[in-house]
C-alpha cells in the first residue's frame, strides 16, 4: 500500500490527468490514470501540482528587521548597506534566528522549500553565521536552507575580511561569496574574484557572488568571474548574482560577455522586485530599471533563477517569500509575455534555482523526493498571473501547509483555450 496518491494532477510540462505515488517519502511513479491502495488519496481536480519553488538569492540574517534603526529614505543600495553596518552592533544571537524562522515558516506556506542565503562574515564574531546555522539545523526537517559566506564590506576592502569568510567555511557555511564592485578599486574587486574562486576550488565548495550590482556600465566583474570558473575548471558550479551593470551595458560588449559566461556555463541570478527598486536612484528620466539582460542570458543556453532577495530589511520594505511574486515582476520587467517566455519564468523560480544549488532528488520524476506542490491553477502561466494559493505543500510525501481555496474558477464561455479566470 502506497503512503501517498496524488491522482488527476495537471503538470508544469503539460501533461494532465497524472497520478503520483509516494512511497517512504520518495516519488515512486508518476503516470496518467494510475490507481492503487494509498493511506492518503488526493485528488487534483485537473490543477498543477508542481515541485517545490526555490529562492537562489536571499538575505536571511537581515529579514523582517525593516525600520531598524531606521529606514532607508533614499531606497538606494549603498544607504541600505550605510544601515545594515548601524544595525549589526545590535544584533543578537536570538533576535537574528526568530526572524528568521518566522521567515521559514512564511516560506513553507508559500511551498518554497528550499533557499539559498548570504550570510554576513564580515564582523569578526561571526554572529550572524552562527546563528543561520543555528536556523538551519533547525528547519531542516522541512526546508532546505543553504547559507552563502557573504563579506558584505568586502573581502579586501575591511580587515580580516578574508579570514573571517575562511572561518565561516570552516564553522559549515556551504558557499562562498564575493562583492567584488563593492571593493576600493576595479582592480581590487578583480582580485577579490581570483582569490575568491581559487578558495572555493581549494575546498571544492560552490560559488555565488555578488557581481556588478551597479548602474555603472564599466562595473565589469562578471567577465573576470567567467574567466576564473573557466581556468579553475569551476564550470556549472558558479554564479553571478544582480548583474544589473548589463542593463547598461552597450550591446557590442554584451556580444562577447555572453559567450564568455555561455563557456563557462556560469549561472545567473535575477533579483527583480530589488532589481528594479534599488536601480536607476540617480537617473531622472529616461530612468533604468537595472535588471539584468534575462531573455537574452536564457537564450545563450545559461541557468537564469530569480530570486526575492530582500523582505522587509534595510534595502526593501516589501515582500512576502512568494516566489511567484518575483516570476510575476521578472515576466513585466523582462517583457516575457509569450507563452513560452512566461514558462522560462516559472522555471526561473523551480527548476533553475534547484540546479543552481545543486539540489538533490528535486523534481517530479521516480526517485526524487516527494516534494510538491498543489497550486489553485490549471497551469504556470495563471499561477504567475493569479499567484495561486498553494492548496497543499508536501515535503517528503507529509503535508506541511495548506490553505482553503479561494473565490472558485470559472470556465467562461466563448473564450479561446477556455481560459479560466477567478470570479469577483
Amino acid at each position: 500500500m502506497l503512503d501517498l496518491l496524488v491522482t488527476h494532477a495537471t503538470l508544469p510540462d503539460g501533461r494532465s490527468d497524472v497520478s503520483i505515488a509516494v512511497q517512504d517519502g520518495r516519488i515512486t511513479e508518476v503516470t496518467e490514470g494510475l490507481q492503487a491502495p494509498a493511506h492518503e488519496t488526493v485528488d487534483a481536480g485537473g490543477l498543477l501540482v508542481s515541485p517545490p519553488f526555490v529562492d537562489a538569492h536571499f538575505h536571511m540574517d537581515s529579514t523582517l528587521s525593516y525600520g531598524q534603526p531606521r529606514v532607508n529614505q533614499s531606497g538606494t543600495l549603498l544607504e541600505g548597506i550605510a544601515l545594515w553596518g548601524e544595525l549589526k552592533p545590535q544584533l543578537t544571537h536570538d533576535a537574528i534566528v526568530q526572524r528568521a524562522l518566522t521567515y521559514c515558516d512564511w516560506a513553507v506556506a508559500h511551498g518554497l522549500l528550499a533557499i539559498r542565503s548570504h550570510v554576513d562574515t564580515s564582523d569578526p564574531s561571526l554572529l550572524p553565521v552562527q546563528a543561520l546555522l543555528d536556523v538551519k539545523q533547525r528547519v531542516a526537517p522541512y526546508l532546505d536552507l543553504q547559507l552563502v559566506a557573504f563579506p558584505q564590506d568586502g573581502v579586501l576592502r575591511s580587515p580580516g575580511g578574508l579570514d573571517n569568510l575562511t572561518r565561516a567555511l570552516d564553522l559549515g557555511v556551504d558557499v562562498v561569496g564575493g562583492i567584488p564592485h563593492f571593493e576600493r578599486t576595479m582592480a581590487q574587486g578583480a582580485e577579490s574574484v581570483k582569490i575568491l574562486c581559487e578558495l572555493a576550488a581549494r575546498r571544492g565548495k560552490r560559488v555565488d557572488m555578488h557581481c556588478d550590482e551597479s548602474d555603472d556600465p564599466l562595473s565589469r566583474h562578471v567577465e573576470t568571474l567567467a574567466h576564473e570558473t573557466h581556468r579553475l575548471g569551476l564550470h556549472g558550479r558558479v554564479a553571478g548574482s544582480h548583474l544589473t551593470s548589463m542593463h547598461s551595458m552597450d550591446n557590442y560588449y554584451v556580444s562577447k560577455l555572453i559567450p564568455l559566461m555561455a563557456e563557462a556555463q556560469l549561472g545567473v541570478v535575477a533579483n527583480p522586485l530589488i532589481n528594479i527598486t534599488l536601480q536607476g536612484r540617480h537617473d531622472t528620466y529616461p530612468k533604468r530599471r537595472g535588471m539584468t539582460r534575462v531573455p537574452e542570458l536564457m537564450a545563450a543556453g545559461l541557468t537564469v533563477a530569480f530570486g526575492h532577495d530582500c523582505v522587509m530589511d534595510p534595502w526593501y520594505g516589501g515582500g512576502s517569500a512568494d516566489m511567484l511574486e518575483a516570476a510575476h515582476m521578472g515576466l513585466h520587467v523582462a517583457q516575457m509575455t509569450s507563452q513560452a517566455a512566461m514558462l522560462q519564468c516559472f522555471d526561473a523560480v523551480t527548476v533553475n534555482p534547484a540546479r543552481l544549488l545543486g539540489l538533490e532528488g528535486y523534481g517530479l520524476q521516480a526517485g526524487c523526493h516527494a516534494d510538491f506542490v498543489l497550486l489553485h491553477a490549471r497551469n504556470p502561466v495563471e499561477a504567475i498571473r493569479l499567484r495561486a494559493t498553494r492548496l497543499a505543500v508536501y515535503r517528503r510525501g507529509r503535508k506541511v501547509a495548506s490553505s482553503p481555496a479561494p473565490v472558485a474558477m470559472l470556465d467562461l464561455p466563448g473564450r479561446p483555450g477556455n481560459v479560466a479566470f477567478l470570479a469577483g
